[in-house]
């Protein structure tokens, strides 16, 4: 799994972080802490800082989803806002990519044979 704060951080920096799944709440932790721009999401020059627990929480989570789900083959999400009122994080943008075979075999959808008889 990745974890960067998105945009420039990733593409012109390279400010990202990786684990191998499944995460623990060590890995996530060092995952966040780890990236330079974590002085950022600590807060810096007046700015609030942001809800690493809540950031921390849905790395852990999407562990976890992809662990159950092992269907899924890439997920992505950028950015991941976390709400200041509720505290919940929002996938602003995202994508899923699938193996649709393995997909509706787990979730019993067809024979998953390969033929249409679903």
């Amino acid at each position: 799994m990745m974890f960067g704060l998105g945009g420039i951080f990733v593409e012109t920096l390279k400010d990202v972080a990786f684990r191998v799944n499944p995460l623990t709440d060590i890995d996530v932790k060092e995952m966040v802490q780890s990236v330079k721009a974590y002085k950022i999401l600590k807060g810096a020059r007046g700015e609030g800082s942001a809800n690493i627990d809540k950031i921390e929480e849905t790395l852990l989570r999407l562990s976890q989803l992809v662990t159950d789900f092992s269907f899924i083959k890439e997920l992505d999400i950028n950015p991941l806002k976390i709400s200041d009122k509720t505290a919940e994080g929002v996938a602003v943008d995202g994508r899923i990519e699938v193996n649709m075979e393995q997909a509706k075999k787990a979730l019993g959808l067809g024979c998953g044979c390969g033929c249409s008889c679903s």
